[in-house]
């Protein structure tokens, strides 16, 4: 794809985005203003708007998305700093395989929010149990999905490095992580995802003052109802920005690049 071609379908994935979100916005409006539900119920986008202009100008709202973020990417980077390698060793050896996966099929479909209690009593309130249920959501999507990719790999390409004298170190870096990419990358938006949504989660439960799970939470005790809302549009922002533009980057500097898939025409 050439750096027109790239610019072009950016520009028309955002074109995309943007009229889905105006579309969705105007349908709030339309429904807050239909008188079906109290004002303080639904505010309209207007005060939600004036309510997240003043959250951001005395800082409160930008100090609870730090919070929230810190205790994101740091279990989201626990989470493929364990499964990236494991989930490699998982499709390179069958005994790490017969090992993990019984294991893996055994937590998986343990929601992350069941362990809050437990982890409360264990390590108490505060950033340590929000990073573990952050690092215990995102593990198992990196996990698997770099485990599928490895497998997926041609096992010809591995044939023919060997054959060329490569070494593991370079079979892991020139055939493994280029022909598991899609995957892997699948696995990272996977994981950052259910880290996104673990880490709000546990925020209502466990976090003792900061972070925006936590004003959701709060906001609900006292309806604020365009607190909570406010708090939501960031998460969205957040979560639209992470999609779009760090993980739509590293597609193109990885998978597109190395021809391991083409980007879908519009």
């Amino acid at each position: 794809m050439s750096a027109d071609q790239s610019l072009l379908a950016r520009t028309q994935s955002l074109r995309r985005g943007v009229i889905s979100l105006i579309v969705l916005a105007a349908l709030y409006e339309a429904v807050a203003r239909s008188g079906y539900f109290a004002p303080a119920l639904m505010p309209t986008l207007g005060t939600v708007a004036q309510t997240l202009f003043d959250s951001i100008r005395d800082g409160s709202i930008v100090v609870h998305a730090g919070v929230t973020l810190y205790r994101v990417l740091v279990g989201f980077a626990l989470a493929v700093f364990f499964g990236l390698p494991l989930g490699v060793m998982m499709g390179r050896f069958r005994a790490v395989e017969n090992f993990v996966l019984p294991l893996t099929s055994a937590l998986m479909p343990i929601p992350s929010l069941a362990w809050v209690p437990v982890f409360i009593l264990w390590f108490g309130l505060g950033d340590t149990v929000t990073i573990l249920i952050v690092l215990y959501a995102a593990l198992f999507p990196m996990l698997l999905n770099t485990w599928t990719g490895v497998r997926a790999v041609n096992p010809i390409w591995l044939r023919a490095a060997g054959a060329m004298g490569a070494d593991e170190r370079a079979m892991f870096w020139k055939v493994i992580i280029p022909g598991a990419s899609p995957f892997i990358i699948a696995g990272l938006r996977q994981s950052f995802l259910r880290a996104w949504i673990a880490v709000i989660g546990a925020e209502m439960l466990a976090a003792s003052s900061f972070g925006l799970g936590w004003v959701i939470f709060d906001a609900k005790e006292f309806l604020n109802t365009d607190v909570m809302l406010a708090s939501l549009v960031v998460i969205g922002l957040i979560g639209f920005a992470a999609e779009r533009l760090v993980f739509g980057s590293l597609e193109r500097a990885t998978i597109y690049r190395w021809g391991m898939a083409r980007a879908a025409k519009s």
